[in-house]
């Protein structure tokens, strides 16, 4: 029938969303109501007036009183549970989520274990319900000190060795500025020691250079890496070796990093021979989803159903699964777009 409607429905994996910026108001407004945390507003229409994307304080603001709300394991399996509910609506089969244990340790004392626990409980319930799935890029925020990272980074090395935790990455999130990827550089090294994969962020608010320290830690993917535009030959580096890049194109507007989409590098860097992955980054934060993204995306750049399946594709390849798990989500997604071809173009 439509572009629109292959889009809707044909299977999808995404590679850069937060777990915590993906909380809904529904589910914020509920979890305040039960630990009696204060809203700007106490009704769902206020608290969805909030959410609406101001400014990059009033976003940090907002994910704040998420973090807040987040006090238990119970609060923490809700969440990932209501998270893959929508990604199974939007028929989203894999997801690698990024979530900050640390955080939820040192603010509130819920141990590692019984985060990682809440996580489990919430994919097998989903895989069991939905057929959809997760695994976990557990990251370091950069603002805290090596001392405090390089605790996140042995929970980590501990966890991956079993793969029933569904651990894949160590990570690296927050706000580049002032916080180089090197800053963290004991926690990565001992991560790479143990075989565990790294993903950082970088070349969001960061410059070519982020993006050139998080490939010196060895990053094996580039979270946004957008900035890579402004060095050529950081581009054909990126091509040449194939570095996926995931990347959010509404979170950039909302942040500022492009004025408007049509001005966004994500097709130059597809045009460049770039592994582009498209991610909603905190969805409800930035009103979007992946399937908006994609929609978009489509319109804007004249992207046709190729274009889409490409992407999706891409994405399944330099997921952090196993190399058997790998080809069983391709062609679980082949066998899926070839059926929707034939019902919807």
């Amino acid at each position: 029938m439509s572009l629109r409607d292959y889009i809707v429905n044909v299977p999808k994996v995404e590679l850069h969303v937060h777990l915590e910026g993906s909380m809904p108001p529904e589910t914020l407004l509920e979890l305040a109501q039960k630990h009696n945390v204060p809203l700007p507003a106490n009704t769902l229409s206020g608290v969805r007036d909030w959410f609406t994307f101001v400014d990059m304080p009033h976003f940090v603001q907002i994910y704040i009183t998420i973090s807040n709300c987040l006090r238990t394991a119970e609060d923490i399996e809700q969440l990932a549970k209501d998270f893959l509910r929508r990604q199974a609506e939007q028929n989203v089969l894999y997801s690698e989520i990024t979530y900050t244990p640390y955080t939820h340790y040192h603010q509130k004392g819920i141990p590692f274990r019984e985060q990682l626990n809440a996580l489990n409980r919430a994919r097998r319930w989903a895989e069991a319900e939905f057929g959809v799935t997760m695994r976990y890029i557990f990251d370091i925020a950069r603002e805290v000190p090596p001392e405090k990272g390089i605790v996140t980074a042995e929970w980590v090395i501990d966890a991956f060795q079993n793969p029933e935790n569904a651990v894949v990455a160590l990570g690296l999130g927050g706000y580049e500025v002032g916080h180089p990827p090197e800053k963290h550089a004991v926690s990565f090294a001992a991560a790479r020691e143990a075989g565990v994969p790294i993903v950082l962020h970088a070349g969001e608010h960061g410059g070519p250079d982020s993006i050139r320290g998080a490939l010196a830690l060895g990053s094996q993917r580039i979270g946004h890496g957008v900035q890579a535009v402004h060095d050529p030959a950081l581009v054909r580096e990126l091509a040449e070796l194939q570095i996926p890049l995931e990347i959010s194109p509404t979170s950039n507007l909302k942040l500022k990093v492009f004025p408007s989409l049509a001005e966004h590098a994500i097709q130059s860097l597809i045009d460049a021979g770039v592994v582009v992955t498209l991610n909603s980054d905190d969805p409800p934060m930035f009103n979007t989803t992946l399937t908006d993204e994609f929609l978009q995306c489509a319109e804007t750049f004249g992207w046709d159903a190729d274009q889409v399946d490409a992407l999706i594709l891409n994405a399944a390849r330099v997921s952090l699964l196993s190399a058997s798990e790998r080809a069983a989500l391709e062609d679980r997604i082949l066998d899926g777009m070839t059926m929707i071809r034939a019902e919807y173009l």
